[in-house]
């Protein structure tokens, strides 16, 4: 009962360290994340040892993990695994929270761990077998890189839409990156239509062949250009140069987003994809299901203030 009371009243606290750990057997893989107050404590050998008991549980458990960590509770109930988080929240004095696991199957599968846990990986795969020391190497991969899907078939047209519309509108809105037929036209129209003030007219009269022309113009008339670019953005979009230009930041951007389209970080010549790297490894690999976990992500973490804190102290005593 006096852990339990200890765990309660610890539970309004933000833990946002921690670490995660990995369990394997045969084509089965768990990665599991628990979360401490402290970086301190996630360095602790009996924390480490429980995130892996957690871990092993998991995956001996059968449990998926759950879209948002719902199978967390029903794999707190088993084992005693329950009694064991307070336990250790007693023994550390930390609030501790398993925060959530995910499982996944394939023909063979890898794992990898970063910075001593902060980053867990799974990956697994189909087609070949005796694959895992290259597994091993896209899990570094997906630790460093972060890709968000495996391929490009796996964005959603509506995404790769919505991808390419914020490209077009922060080009329309950083006028001074738009081809220069299209600048020169909104300038004209600026001068023109008296949009731009009298002495920024003046300005590019006289700096009209300068490379820095918006290093010498007002803070308003980048912006001025901006909204007349968004009020003429269908018919800016039929310029080739200007799609040109969006394609090709939009092809940069699925490149670094997309597992297999990215570079190898382990390529020799630097230019290697992972597509590649795994078709040199055995043509059928194929890639199915990755899982990162950085520990922490998506937790607003508590800012100390060390002079509210001392103040507050000795308006106590």
């Amino acid at each position: 009962k006096s852990g339990a009371a200890k765990m309660e009243k610890k539970a309004s606290r933000i833990a946002a360290e921690g670490i995660a750990r990995v369990a394997i057997k045969d084509n089965v893989a768990v990665v599991a994340e628990v979360n401490s107050e402290t970086d301190f404590v996630a360095k602790n050998e009996i924390f480490q040892n429980f995130v892996q008991l957690v871990a092993d549980n998991a995956l001996a458990s059968g449990l998926n993990g759950g879209k948002n960590g719902e199978d967390v509770e029903a794999l707190l109930e088993m084992n005693g695994l329950k009694d064991e988080l307070i336990e250790k929240t007693a023994t550390i004095g930390e609030k501790l929270s398993v925060r959530r696991f995910e499982r996944i199957e394939g023909e063979c599968v890898a794992s990898y761990l970063h910075a001593g846990g902060k980053i867990g990986v799974l990956v697994a795969a189909e087609g070949a077998t005796g694959v895992e020391e290259a597994l091993t190497n896209i899990a570094m991969q997906i630790a460093a890189m972060s890709p968000q899907y495996i391929s490009r078939a796996d964005i959603a047209a509506e995404e790769v839409t919505k991808m390419r519309e914020i490209i077009i509108d922060s080009s329309l809105n950083t006028p001074d990156s738009l081809p220069k037929p299209i600048l020169n036209a909104l300038i004209n129209k600026a001068c023109t239509d008296k949009v731009w003030s009298d002495e920024d007219i003046a300005i590019y009269e006289e700096k009209k062949g300068n490379n820095y022309l918006f290093n010498f113009l007002s803070k308003e008339a980048p912006k001025a250009l901006a909204e007349l670019a968004m009020a003429d953005k269908e018919n800016i979009m039929t310029n080739k140069i200007f799609n040109g230009a969006v394609e090709g930041r939009l092809s940069k951007q699925l490149k670094e987003i997309c597992l297999l389209d990215q570079t190898y970080v382990r390529a020799e010549d630097g230019k290697q994809t992972v597509a590649a790297y795994l078709k040199s490894v055995n043509p059928a690999l194929v890639i199915k299901k990755v899982v990162r976990f950085a520990v922490g992500e998506g937790i607003e973490k508590k800012v100390d203030d060390f002079a509210a804190e001392v103040a507050a102290q000795m308006a106590g005593n």
